[in-house]
């Protein structure tokens, strides 16, 4: 156990960290395929933006603690799943990656009810944001 924090806090800490990761990723691929494959300035300035939003409001929660809580050899969920190989096009990927970073942000908003509200928050602004821009995205609107 890492020295300082609780069990649970561990437990807590490791679900945020690898949903932060998650989100993270894929906020960077939605920017660059809206970047590069879009060609759509704005859309690309908000990812960036949630992006650094994000990372802003977990540096709240001492990510040198998410680091230390951190345990990849011992992550049982580790795998990928047969769909994240069959993507069709940069439409696909773009989906499949706001897609997550929904879910990963609804994960990190329900866990850090737990550690900190103002937090929890920030993270439900940002989850709502997302559906803006995906739908933007999709649609070219």
């Amino acid at each position: 156990m890492t020295q300082g924090l609780s069990l649970n806090d561990k437990k807590l800490l490791r679900i945020v960290d690898a949903n932060f990761n998650r989100a993270k990723e894929g906020l960077r691929v939605c920017e660059d395929v809206a970047r590069y494959g879009l060609d759509r300035p704005k859309m690309t300035r908000e990812f960036k933006n949630l992006r650094h939003q994000l990372t802003e409001t977990i540096s709240s929660l001492k990510i040198s603690d998410l680091l230390k809580a951190r345990d990849i050899e011992g992550d049982v969920g580790r795998g990928s799943t047969t769909s994240e190989f069959k993507r069709q096009d940069l439409n696909d990927i773009f989906y499949a990656n706001a897609q997550r970073v929904k879910e990963s942000l609804r994960v990190l908003e329900e866990v850090t009810k737990l550690l900190d509200a103002s937090c929890a928050r920030k993270i439900k602004e940002m989850r709502y944001k997302i559906y803006a821009i995906e739908k933007k995205g999709i649609t070219g609107g």
